[in-house]
């Protein structure tokens, strides 16, 4: 299997940093153009340079001239610097046509260079670019850069998740010191994020309205709903699944449920998530779920369910805690059905 030196990885993160935070720069001055009037764009994407986002699958899947001039300045940088490197971008794969999953066992870079598009049209700060770095297929650094925010989430592989602002650098979690144990009845007690997706077809039994059903689980009293009510602090859709993997790592979101990603929504955010002490596993539940054995998520398979990171209780480590989290989700939330093409 493919390995590298700790040399080399230290460089490749600083690499990725930087390649990080002058992508977000580039966000950053775009949107500034946009709401002081430079090009005299309007609120619905038209200017005197013509349409400035086009449709993909349908109106809510959007790609902006904005995210083809990022990926490209990063694949740029990455394979002039590292010209053995493969490269999978969100905008160059779309325009292939296929949805193979592309990532091997050599060293790949996996860019989203604007995730939550459609709130970068809107001018709603949670947007982002996101940059992985993998080997052998598992995402080893990552980088998550929220411009409008000044907040660059960063992680590498058995060197600890951190969070920079403009004023600071903290160590994720970003909760009390001890880290708190998830509510005892999660759950109950919880901030669950889940995005609506781009999958709008109005039929029963699709997966919007699987996930209207389990947005009313996860809402429901205790006890409502059949004895599914899940009775959660409240539900967030932040428009941007790479936002919502990192605010689990945070620790401001305590269960992250997700289907339809692609490799370029999570690779960076599983990154972070997991060096800051958090769990990824499968979104669709198994059969038998009260016994099966939690693992971690296959990376393609577009269905993710994040816990955050736990401190352990009186009776439980911190590993049981979110294991139990997890199958007390899977017990309240609808499988998803998106398979790859």
């Amino acid at each position: 299997m493919p390995s590298m030196q700790p040399e080399e990885l230290d460089d490749l993160y600083e690499f990725a940093i930087q390649l990080g935070k002058d992508a977000g720069r580039m966000l950053l001055e775009a949107a500034e153009k946009r709401w002081s009037g430079d090009g005299m764009i309007n609120d619905y994407g038209e200017g005197e340079g013509g349409k400035e986002h086009v449709q993909k699958m349908n109106s809510v899947d959007l790609v902006t001239k904005t995210d083809e001039d990022v990926e490209r300045f990063v694949k740029n940088q990455i394979l002039t610097k590292y010209p053995s490197h493969e490269f999978i971008g969100e905008e160059s794969y779309a325009k292939g046509g296929s949805k193979e999953y592309l990532i091997k066992d050599g060293p790949t870079w996996c860019v989203d260079p604007l995730d939550g598009t459609v709130n970068y049209i809107h001018l709603f700060p949670l947007y982002c670019v996101s940059i992985a770095f993998l080997l052998n297929g598992t995402p080893i650094i990552g980088i998550i850069n929220a411009p409008f925010l000044s907040q660059l989430f960063t992680a590498r592989s058995n060197h600890g998740a951190y969070l920079t602002t403009a004023t600071s650098r903290h160590r994720l979690p970003l909760i009390r010191n001890p880290i708190p144990p998830l509510p005892p009845n999660a759950p109950t007690g919880c901030i669950f994020a889940c995005e609506w997706g781009k999958d709008r077809r109005d039929r029963p039994d699709g997966n919007m309205q699987r996930k209207v059903e389990t947005f009313l689980d996860m809402a429901a009293e205790v006890g409502g709903r059949g004895g599914r009510g899940g009775m959660v602090h409240g539900i967030r859709s932040l428009g941007s699944a790479t936002m919502d993997l990192a605010y689990t790592a945070l620790g401001s979101v305590d269960v992250w449920w997700e289907g339809g990603c692609w490799e370029w929504d999570v690779a960076a955010g599983i990154c972070i998530l997991q060096e800051a002490g958090g769990l990824i596993t499968h979104g669709t539940p198994p059969e038998d779920f009260e016994n099966a054995k939690i693992e971690s998520v296959d990376l393609g398979s577009r269905l993710y369910l994040g816990i955050r990171p736990a401190g352990p209780s009186a009776d439980e480590s911190a590993r049981e805690i979110q294991e139990r989290t997890v199958r007390e989700v899977w017990r309240r939330v609808r499988g998803l059905d998106y398979k790859r093409p």
